[in-house]
């Protein structure tokens, strides 16, 4: 029997995380691939973002783009949950989904991840929480900022945020598609703003 959309999308991702060489990224893709995972991904209705989102996955040669095109109807896409309480100004230029959580859809009770969606050129201002976190830009471009390291970011880049680490991105002209994934200790009430000379400009 061919897999579904989503068991395609989920083995897609799970091939990231193989090649990332941490422990939580190899559980991270065995909880992708196991048996039954993608049952809970149900038609989802469409996000703010819809369109944007499905034009920069169109755009892109990534490998997971078009899996996640593929399966777009079942991700469930939302506001940011994880970072409250959001400012208006963040909630307008993202949106976020959840594959895995204590809470699900895929249940692990150490590990969150997903999908992260900014729209061009806008920053997210700098920030830190105490799990760990691996980004990985599937779509778009961002100058990025994990502590001291400032430079572009592109799609295949995977960027690693130890605990506590200050981070920040402003989008370039075509925004940004991204896996992330939290481990560790991946209480959202750690999740903090920073002071940020950047924001708001």
């Amino acid at each position: 029997m061919p897999p579904t959309a989503c068991e395609d999308l989920l083995a897609k991702l799970a091939a990231i995380y193989r090649a990332e060489g941490r422990e939580a990224a190899d559980r991270s893709a065995a909880a992708l691939v196991a048996p039954g995972a993608a049952d809970p991904f149900k038609r989802q209705a469409s996000c703010d973002f819809d369109g944007e989102i499905r034009a920069l996955l169109a755009g892109s040669d990534h490998p997971a783009a078009a899996a996640i095109l593929a399966a777009h109807e079942l991700i469930p896409w939302a506001e940011n949950t994880i970072a409250q309480p959001l400012s208006p100004d963040a909630a307008a230029m993202s949106a976020v989904s959840v594959l895995m959580s204590p809470d699900g859809p895929i249940v692990a009770p150490d590990l969150r991840l997903g999908l992260f969606y900014q729209k061009p050129d806008t920053y997210y201002a700098l920030h830190n929480h105490d799990a760990d976190e691996t980004y990985v830009i599937l779509c778009g471009e961002a100058l990025w900022t994990a502590g001291d390291d400032i430079r572009m970011r592109y799609a295949g880049d995977m960027i690693h945020h130890p605990s506590l680490m200050p981070h920040a991105f402003r989008t370039g002209h075509d925004g940004m598609l991204a896996l992330w994934r939290w481990s560790g200790d991946v209480n959202r009430e750690s999740y903090a703003f920073l002071d940020d000379p950047l924001a708001g400009g």
